[in-house]
């Protein structure tokens, strides 16, 4: 806790005297919630992680949403302070750092880093299920082979990508369009209550407990995290400390409205609830209208995935870039993931995120899923500890957007998060508590003795006090 509080780094010049490659402003709140909300991929979570809902807690899915999205408001506000407190592509491990102190900010930074490794993967093993129409291909080569074209991708200018992110944007609204407009115009009149869950047993139909709705909130966190985005793109966005806020508000209210509204659609158009426990959407939509038109849900769901590729790609590449900046590694790898290629993207930071994603394909997607639900849950929890420090001291009169019911909002989720991390797997809290236990380490004997040369957490020039 030795750095608490203290004004942010100037990141001028290093040791060696040359300058920082610093990224380009080059997009404002339409483009900016353009590339978050595709982050966030409404329609690619509603057809790759929403099934996994479904075959575990059923006809509770949207509830568990609902409440999943409520306690991101809270979240949101957080992220929405410390944003534009705190502008860096760093995201959260600059926000936390730089108010709780470097072994906080490496902690949480480790825990994004999980999410940033993961979550494309995730996402991407999905596409086999959707191309099945028309192309009959394996899961992992799939989402191998997404991996790689949105690393590609990712590459390009940033005000390029959000073009492009913003087209197949387009398409996944139309998707998820669709498959609400079928859902409820097929109601089933015996479909079982939003509220009061079933899930589909050998045995018949089981009711769902309060502690099954809890246990999937790590995942349903997950189905909305992508907010963040706005908070890792601050350095690119023009006037930070007003987009910051309105894109991460934006974004969670757009993409719970497009999430949570197909999924009331399907569990009350669902058949019966053996079909909606088996999370077979295509084939619910195929039912409900014909073979064309599940073609068309399918292909545009295929290229949402590919979306969601591009863009986690760019958020992801950009905390690597920030890590490096901030001294995280030793200085070859630094020197690295810093340099910038000639679109303005940091091309190796970009690779290091996307070709590992690539192998992590043929890693078992459900194990990968339940890792990033208790990643996700750790990092919004070391935000809420940092919101409460955010007013004091060298920051308590900095100009900031500043969230209402402040202290209660970030008291009181971290109260509630902390329950989540209760009632969470085993093995996914043992994976993750691993991975966090070793960079501990690297902490302790790399990083902390020598703190005047590593993990040096700072600012852009442009953004100083």
């Amino acid at each position: 806790m030795t750095d608490t509080l203290r004004p942010p780094q100037n990141v001028t010049a290093t040791a060696d005297g040359v300058a920082p490659q610093q990224l380009k402003r080059s997009i404002g709140v339409v483009g900016g919630t353009l590339l978050t909300l595709s982050c966030v991929t409404p329609a690619s979570t509603l057809f790759v992680i929403v099934p996994q809902l479904f075959s575990s807690i059923g006809s509770a899915t949207a509830l568990a949403i609902a409440i999943g999205s409520v306690l991101c408001v809270a979240v949101a506000f957080c992220y929405s302070e410390l944003g534009t407190l705190i502008p860096s592509a760093g995201g959260e491990y600059a926000m936390v750092g730089t108010l709780a102190g470097r072994l906080a900010g490496w902690l949480v930074f480790i825990q994004s880093l999980i999410v940033v490794m993961i979550v494309p993967s995730v996402i991407a093993l999905g596409t086999a299920d959707y191309l099945a129409p028309v192309l009959h291909v394996d899961k992992p080569i799939a989402g191998a082979a997404v991996m790689l074209a949105a690393t590609l991708a990712g590459l390009l200018d940033l005000r390029a990508n959000a073009w492009i992110t913003g087209i197949f944007l387009v398409l996944e609204v139309i998707a998820a369009g669709v498959v609400s407009v079928l859902g409820f115009a097929h109601t089933n009149a015996h479909h079982p209550s939003l509220l009061h869950g079933l899930v589909s047993t050998d045995g018949g139909a089981s009711p769902v407990g309060i502690g099954a709705i809890i246990g999937a909130l790590g995942i349903a966190l997950f189905a909305t995290q992508g907010f963040s985005t706005a908070v890792y793109l601050s350095e690119e966005l023009e006037n930070p400390r007003r987009t910051v806020s309105r894109t991460v508000l934006w974004t969670l209210g757009l993409s719970s409205a497009i999430i949570l509204v197909p999924v009331a659609a399907i569990t009350m158009g669902a058949p019966d609830l053996q079909t909606l426990t088996s999370g077979d959407i295509p084939g619910m939509v195929t039912a409900w209208s014909n073979s064309a038109v599940g073609t068309f849900i399918s292909l545009c769901i295929a290229l949402a995935i590919i979306n969601a590729g591009i863009v986690m790609v760019i958020q992801n590449s950009r905390v690597l870039f920030a890590s490096a900046r901030d001294k995280a590694w030793p200085e070859p790898v630094n020197k690295a993931f810093g340099t910038l290629g000639r679109f303005g993207s940091p091309w190796i930071a970009t690779l290091a995120v996307g070709l590992p994603g690539a192998a992590l394909c043929f890693v078992k997607g459900e194990l990968l899923s339940n890792i990033t639900g208790v990643a996700v849950t750790a990092m919004y929890l070391l935000v809420a500890i940092a919101s409460l420090l955010s007013r004091r001291g060298h920051h308590k009169h900095a100009a900031a957007w500043r969230m209402p019911l402040w202290p209660a909002v970030p008291a009181l989720l971290i109260v509630v998060l902390v329950y989540v991390m209760t009632q969470l797997d085993a093995e996914p809290l043992l994976w993750t508590g691993g991975i966090t236990a070793l960079a501990t380490l690297y902490w302790l004997f790399y990083l902390r003795p020598r703190q005047a040369t590593r993990w040096v957490i700072s600012l852009p020039e442009d953004q100083r006090d």
